[in-house]
């Protein structure tokens, strides 16, 4: 007997008409990090922001999502990413860099590599860009997912103001 795997998933470019799903999948990762998120106030701003950055295919934001199947306008599972400009330096010469977050798949629908096509599909947008350097944090859930495509723990700690 032959064991036939499912495809896997293909993972597209979020359009503007994506920004709704893009926020609530946000809203679903902050969950799983923080516990429920009860403040919404930020989201209609999100999703203005997404909508006007997606629109310019150009840009320095994508995102990448899965379809949730059999739900049309609803989504899977997204990964988004920035390309950030800084000064060079002997790790990165040429100061361009790429950030990744809101890697967020519906807890229904874990485990089936949707966040991994997400994850690669940026990856590969990033390098046609000339990005070489990219930097997330990871969960304890995802950092399995990070790490089979490469990604390593950094001794750099972050810290954050917020003015």
């Amino acid at each position: 007997m032959t064991l036939v795997r499912p495809a896997p998933p293909l993972a597209r470019p979020a359009t503007p008409a994506d920004a709704g799903e893009l926020v609530r999948l946000r809203t679903v990762m902050l969950d799983s990090h923080l516990g429920p998120v009860t403040d919404l106030s930020w989201q209609p701003a999100a999703a203005d922001t997404l909508r006007t950055r997606l629109a310019d295919p150009s840009g320095d934001l994508a995102a990448f999502v899965v379809d949730r199947p059999g739900t049309p306008g609803a989504l899977a599972s997204t990964a988004v990413g920035v390309v950030e400009y800084r000064l060079g330096g002997p790790n990165n010469p040429t100061g361009v860099g790429g950030y990744v977050f809101s890697v967020a798949t519906d807890p229904d629908l874990r485990r089936r590599g949707y966040s991994r096509a997400c994850v690669e599909a940026l990856l590969d947008w990033f390098r046609t860009r000339g990005v070489r350097k990219i930097d997330l944090r990871a969960s304890r859930d995802g950092e399995p997912l990070y790490a089979s495509l490469g990604f390593v723990r950094t001794p750099d700690p972050a810290m954050r103001l917020t003015l």
